[in-house]
């Protein structure tokens, strides 16, 4: 299967896993991703950006600083400027940041559900299909128009560093 396809699959899958959206940055090198997919409501990305939460989002602190799994719930005395409780307005209520460590690349996963915690088995597999998001899209390659397009009609927002 090409690397195209994996991503679409991958993709789609963590969409069911995750319908309130989701930001995976794959392959993060001085501070930018190889690639970048954002499933999260448009409002949620133009109000994080406009506000520049990048830099005070303590889940990204704690993934840029960890390896592993852990719930948003678990973030709230590290959450100064409300960041969380900003996205839960905006339907992101429940969620898991997995990151990824391989010692030359970092992945980061956000994955959000608007009605209830993500069960140990979701959680599981939607770490499962970012691990292999990272392995297949180690090599930077351009995934192709017809993925672009297809991630479109997905509302998927994808950016690709330029080699």
């Amino acid at each position: 299967m090409k690397t195209g396809q994996i991503v679409v699959d991958g993709l789609t899958r963590l969409g069911e896993l995750a319908p309130a959206g989701f930001a995976i940055a794959l392959h993060v090198r001085f501070q930018t991703p190889s690639y970048m997919f954002e499933s999260y409501p448009p409002s949620w990305l133009e109000t994080y950006a406009r506000e520049g939460f990048l830099l005070q989002d303590p889940t990204v602190h704690w993934a840029m600083q960890h390896a592993g799994t852990k719930r948003w719930s678990e973030f709230g005395a590290f959450d100064e400027a409300d960041v969380l409780a900003r996205a839960r307005a905006h339907g992101l209520v429940h969620g898991i940041t997995h990151s990824i460590h391989d010692g030359t690349a970092l992945s980061i996963g956000g994955l959000a559900r608007p009605d209830r915690e993500f069960t140990a088995y979701e959680t599981r597999e939607a770490c499962e299909i970012l691990q292999h998001l990272h392995d297949v899209t180690h090599r930077r390659e351009t995934l192709g128009t017809d993925v672009s397009a297809t991630l479109r009609e997905m509302a998927v927002v994808m950016t690709q560093r330029p080699d």
